[in-house]
C-alpha cells in the first residue's frame, strides 16, 4: 500500500481531472477522457488503464442518473 505522501504526490496531478461531475463542462470532460480511454484500452480488461476507464464510467453514470431525464416511451394503441 502507499504511504500518504506517495498518495498525495500521485493523486495531484489527477485531481482537477478525477473529479465527480457537478456540470456540463466536468461531465463533457469526463467524456472526453473516458473516449480516449476507450480508444487506447478497448476491450482489454488487463490493460493498466481499464480500472480508470470504470472508474470515470461510474462518475459519468451518477452524473447522467442525477441530470439527464429517462426517456419514457409510451405504448401507441
Amino acid at each position: 500500500m502507499l504511504t500518504m505522501t506517495e498518495t498525495q504526490k500521485l493523486w495531484q496531478p489527477l485531481a482537477q481531472q478525477l473529479v465527480i461531475p457537478h456540470d456540463e463542462a466536468s461531465y463533457q470532460e469526463l467524456v472526453a477522457w473516458l473516449d480516449k480511454l476507450i480508444d487506447e484500452v478497448g476491450e482489454n480488461e488487463q490493460h493498466p488503464l481499464a480500472s480508470l476507464m470504470d472508474i470515470i464510467g461510474i462518475l459519468i453514470e451518477y452524473y447522467e442518473n442525477e441530470n439527464i431525464p429517462e426517456i419514457e416511451f409510451s405504448k401507441s394503441t
